[in-house]
């Protein structure tokens, strides 16, 4: 039987193991690429607070687009500055596509209540993301994630659901000229197509892996 002092003795090695491992692993959550993807996601209440502040509909729509272009623009620049300090880590790479994913979904369903997006398109939207999430996760645990990796269709629903969304959170004629809503409107229409597009190519790239681990 092992005496007390033994096991304070273990007990304090795996402390101590875990605040070193802890203090190892800190730095990989408080990178400036991760504090970048991080605020994306802390953008995601106040953006959708902002409909709910006493002032008028207008300023609302401004702040709310101006806010929303710049944590999105935070997507491009966190990558950059992963690269250029040399910050890339297997979190980082985590995290990032979910910052994007809850952005893009809670602003979708922000429309959704303001009735400037149809209910079918957040649909489409939300559950193409929840389902390919789901077979990403799945290939990965098959070995198979190359079968799944990023597309350009995957990459030009992001593009057009990013100039789509401030357009409608705008809702108002921008320089004057264009109706954002209208072209909003449609933008997220073709968002909505390349969506179904990207998770039909996803999908028969995926089954043929599916089918072969199965026999």
């Amino acid at each position: 039987m092992p005496s007390a002092a033994s096991s304070r003795g273990s007990w304090t090695s795996e402390r101590d193991g875990s605040v070193t491992s802890a203090l190892h692993n800190a730095p990989m959550f408080l990178t400036i690429p991760t504090l970048l993807t991080w605020a994306r996601i802390a953008a995601i209440p106040v953006i959708v607070g902002i409909f709910y502040l006493p002032i008028d509909v207008a300023t609302r729509n401004l702040v709310a687009t101006v806010l929303f272009v710049l944590f999105a623009l935070t997507d491009w620049l966190d990558g950059w500055l992963a690269r250029k300090l040399n910050q890339t880590s297997s979190f980082g790479a985590f995290l990032d596509p979910v910052a994007d994913k809850f952005l893009v979904c809670a602003c979708v369903l922000v429309l959704v209540h303001l009735k400037r997006a149809d209910v079918f398109v957040a649909l489409i939207i939300i559950g193409r993301e929840i389902a390919i999430s789901a077979l990403r996760e799945w290939m990965a645990q098959i070995g198979a994630t190359a079968s799944v990796a990023v597309h350009r269709l995957g990459k030009a629903k992001t593009l057009v659901q990013m100039v789509a969304i401030p357009f409608l959170l705008y809702d108002g004629a921008l320089f004057g000229v264009i109706d954002t809503r209208l072209w909003g409107t449609g933008l997220i229409w073709i968002a909505a197509v390349l969506t179904i597009w990207s998770m039909v190519y996803y999908l028969r790239r995926a089954i043929p892996e599916i089918r072969a681990r199965a026999r």
